[in-house]
């Protein structure tokens, strides 16, 4: 690393934040392009209770650009300048941009989400199963009923669920009837179970089958319960890994003002 008194500061919030490979895989981008003088990525935990004094210290400190984790993706909305078209759309904010002391939500999260399933499989018309009603839920619901897929929305509070599902035009369940997922064709976990927990998996192996697609956005530096249980039936399997990446790409861009170098940064966290 190239840092001076010049180097611009970037870095993800969550709580926790801890197991991110965001600062890997972003400043294995800098130096790559040989912007490491330019850009530093580092992390930082913040609880949600202090997320408007950490949105003065942005001001503050001028730094450049913040990703946004669980769980703060909706809650940095209301002290934010401005919100992008598509991130106002979503109702939730993964990146932050500080142009010249204006800041600017955006949501690249959709495209983490979008880019690995169009890999497997056309959305048309298919059927998924989303698990959850946070941030990354919104993202993900945006995603796919973007691209025609019908939505099914499982979450613990079932208020919640069905807010989202009426503005994305799908169904809304609680857990307790998670045994619905048995006939969609995808099934996408956006929750913390298997992060803070994890022991634990949202879904109970019994309802996963060799026709399905599984999507857990959850990653760490092992394979969630839920992505090994679905291995064991057969189920195409993609990991929070893959979502990390390519919302990281778009997210590259908006810091930096360079496109990401994919390849480089891929290796640097698998």
């Amino acid at each position: 690393m190239n840092i001076t008194a010049r180097t611009k500061i970037c870095m993800i919030i969550g709580d926790p934040v801890e197991h991110s490979l965001s600062p890997q895989m972003h400043n294995a981008g800098y130096e790559a392009l040989q912007i490491d003088d330019q850009f530093v990525y580092l992390a930082s935990r913040v609880n949600v209770n202090d997320i408007a004094d950490f949105i003065k210290g942005i001001r503050a400190m001028h730094i450049r650009g913040i990703s946004c984790t669980i769980p703060h993706k909706i809650a940095v909305i209301p002290y934010l300048d401005k919100i992008d078209a598509v991130a106002k759309k979503i109702g939730a904010v993964n990146t932050i941009v500080n142009d010249e002391g204006k800041l600017i939500g955006y949501n690249t999260d959709w495209l983490g989400i979008l880019v690995p399933l169009e890999k497997h499989i056309t959305l048309q018309n298919k059927t998924v199963a989303l698990i959850g009603a946070g941030g990354a839920a919104r993202a993900a619901a945006f995603a796919v009923t973007k691209k025609g897929a019908k939505l099914a929305i499982y979450n613990r509070t079932i208020k919640k669920a069905k807010e989202l599902a009426k503005e994305f035009n799908g169904e809304a369940y609680s857990l307790d009837e998670i045994q619905n997922v048995k006939s969609a064709d995808i099934i996408i976990n956006t929750t913390s179970i298997g992060l803070k927990q994890k022991n634990k998996t949202p879904i109970p192996k019994k309802y996963i089958s060799n026709k399905q697609i599984i999507f857990d956005a959850v990653y760490d530096s092992e394979e969630s319960r839920l992505i090994k249980e679905a291995k064991k039936q057969d189920a195409q399997t993609i990991s929070g890994i893959e979502m990390l990446l390519h919302q990281g790409f778009a997210q590259f861009r908006l810091f930096t003002g360079y496109e990401a170098p994919i390849d480089i940064m891929r290796k640097a966290i698998t």
